[in-house]
Formats: C-alpha cells, structure tokens, sequence
C-alpha cells in the first residue's frame, strides 16, 4: 500500500536531516494519513478510505464527500476516489 492519500494525492516528500555541525543525511516526510469512513449523501452509503487529516479538513470544509469530489478535477483523484465521483454524479444526475 502506498504512502499516498486518495483524495488530493499527498505523498512522501524527501529532504534532508541537518545538525548543528551541518551534516546533511537524507530523511523522509511521511504524510499523516488516517484511515476514515465517509459518508456519501447522494449514495447513502460510507466509503473506507486512506486519507491525509489535512484532506479530511479540506472535506468538510467543502460541505462533504460529495461536494468534494464534484468541485475536485477528476485527474487530481485516486482511480478509486475517481470510480465514486462517477457514481455520485450519476445519483445526482438522475435526481434532477
């Protein structure tokens, strides 16, 4: 499983441990994923998925799942995050 979120695809960024003699060692910043059930309104159902807690900020910010993934380019998400954007904007299709 990758070290990615599946929502805004943040991932491993590299750099460099510096100490006080400078000494430069090669490190890793890990992004803070969370595994999270989100609701979806338009599919009335929960989808698990492996999120950063910034993207899960950025959700509710934005007024929920569905609301996220609508306003979101369909290239920034994962191939799963991508297959329920098309589900939702089917429900909501068919709904209005």
């Amino acid at each position: 499983m990758s070290r990615k979120c599946e929502l805004t695809g943040k991932a491993v960024m590299t750099g460099n441990n510096v100490s006080h003699a400078n000494n430069k060692t090669r490190r890793r910043f890990l992004p803070n994923l969370v595994n999270v059930t989100l609701l979806s309104e338009a599919l009335e159902k929960g989808v698990r998925m492996r999120i950063a807690a910034s993207a899960l900020r950025t959700v509710e910010h934005r007024g929920g799942l569905d609301a996220f993934l609508m306003k979101e380019k369909e290239v920034n998400l994962s191939p799963k995050a991508a297959l329920i954007r098309k589900e939702v904007a089917k429900k909501l299709a068919e709904a209005a």
